[in-house]
């Protein structure tokens, strides 16, 4: 009998809710069954819709902080709910991607060269919805979002305590492509001239006309984590890769310092910054 019914407990193949997901939904209905609450009366209450609420509690959708904030208060959840928050943000992120976003959490220093578009903790937010909108194969409305907010999401890196001392070279050509449309580009490196200001980040370019150089091998982050263990992440065709073995993440430092004496300074990325901005 026990036996019988684990298995009928068990996830079918097909089902690809994240595991975290499915317990937050699972603790939402405690939470909710011990106060009395109806899903459409929790719904009432938080301000949400009672479908909303529903796909939460069976794992479908994954609840933003806001929700969370809310069903703390109104169920009296005692810290159980907002415990479980940033690992079902991390679970919107693309499945490759999470095992180097975790680590990530964990950075006092951060180094990224990215040839071809503008490095996601410096996307504005249409800007991200259009390079999520265009990936092929097509994602759906609402996989888009999720993976928007879990862009967004990330960005908290460049203004949390301690602050996380960020430098990004960014390839001409992700200044000139034009994504989502004129206006979307414009507001994008706008965005791009504010974050150069803040302290604890730096941006240079790297101008198309240097011919050969060290980037040209592909995109590449190079991070030190609290306890100054230095990683590595490289990442193509929605294939990431973490690179630990300390020769290869040696080998990336050594490549990163000779880009930054290629690039632009900071003063001349942020001229050709403005002056892209102003032709867009």
């Amino acid at each position: 009998m026990g036996t019988s019914n684990r298995q009928k407990k068990q996830r079918s193949p097909g089902d690809n809710r994240p595991g975290i997901w499915v317990g937050y939904g699972k603790l939402l209905k405690l939470q909710r069954d011990r106060t009395g609450l109806t899903q459409q009366e929790l719904a009432e209450a938080l301000g949400y819709s009672v479908e909303l609420v529903a796909s939460i509690e069976q794992g479908r959708r994954p609840a933003q902080a806001k929700f969370t904030e809310a069903a703390e208060t109104t169920l009296n959840a005692g810290g159980t709910l907002s415990v479980l928050q940033d690992d079902v943000d991390l679970a919107k992120l693309p499945a490759f991607f999470q095992d180097f976003a975790l680590i990530e959490t964990e950075a006092v220093s951060r180094y990224a060269f990215e040839p071809l578009l503008i490095p996601g903790l410096l996307q504005t937010e249409e800007y991200a919805r259009a390079l999520f909108t265009a990936h092929c194969p097509p994602l759906g409305d609402e996989l888009i979002e999720q993976h928007v907010e879990a862009r967004l999401g990330r960005q908290k890196l460049l203004t949390r305590t301690p602050l996380v001392e960020s430098s990004f070279i960014i390839g001409e050509a992700a200044l000139t492509t034009v994504v989502g449309n004129d206006d979307v580009t414009r507001v994008q490196l706008q965005h791009l001239l504010e974050q150069g200001l803040m302290r604890n980040v730096e941006i240079q370019v790297m101008p198309s006309d240097r011919g050969f150089h060290p980037g040209h091998n592909g995109s590449m982050v190079i991070l030190e984590t609290l306890e100054h263990r230095r990683v590595g992440y490289i990442e193509s065709q929605d294939v990431g890769l973490v690179i630990t073995d300390p020769t290869k993440v040696s080998t990336f430092g050594l490549r990163y310092g000779k880009l930054r004496t290629q690039a632009l300074n900071v003063e001349e990325s942020a001229r050709l910054i403005e002056r892209v901005a102003g032709e867009a």
